[in-house]
């Protein structure tokens, strides 16, 4: 049996540490390069509207509106308005959740009473949906999940 020297403690010491940072560089690796963007630009002055987000939260929910979204086959999206007024405008930014296809913004058209088609087609795959409905002075907003 071989004596154990300073050498062997060198090699076992350089190999683990030399592990330990190799993972540590492939995670910081992945971490980078799977979000997406940042939450907020600036956090302090997104606390500071804080307030005002929920006020606006709270006058959107007394409007009483809802909105269905459906992914027709054509690959539009069709959403069926409830309890909103006819005639409101609608329009949706379209964002995959890993950046790795451009931005869309949609524009809708209505087709019926409370239906509405986006002009463009919406290709399959994952996205998130921020929809906007206006109609005069009142807004209503929702961010959905599409698969």
């Amino acid at each position: 049996m071989r004596r154990f020297t300073g050498w062997h403690m060198l090699a076992m010491m350089v190999g683990f540490f030399g592990v330990v940072i190799a993972v540590n560089l492939t995670m910081a690796r992945i971490a980078i390069g799977s979000f997406g963007g940042v939450v907020v630009e600036n956090s302090y002055v997104a606390s500071q509207e804080f307030n005002d987000w929920l006020d606006a939260a709270e006058a959107q929910q007394a409007l009483g509106w809802d909105v269905e979204t459906i992914w027709r086959e054509d690959g539009r999206l069709a959403l069926q308005v409830v309890g909103a007024p006819v005639g409101l405008s609608a329009t949706a930014t379209a964002r995959h959740p890993l950046g790795h296809l451009p931005t869309r913004e949609l524009v809708f058209e209505q087709i019926s009473s409370g239906e509405y088609v986006s002009t463009e087609e919406l290709p399959q795959g994952r996205w998130t949906v921020r929809f906007t409905l206006v109609s005069g002075a009142d807004e209503w907003r929702r961010e959905e999940e599409l698969r």
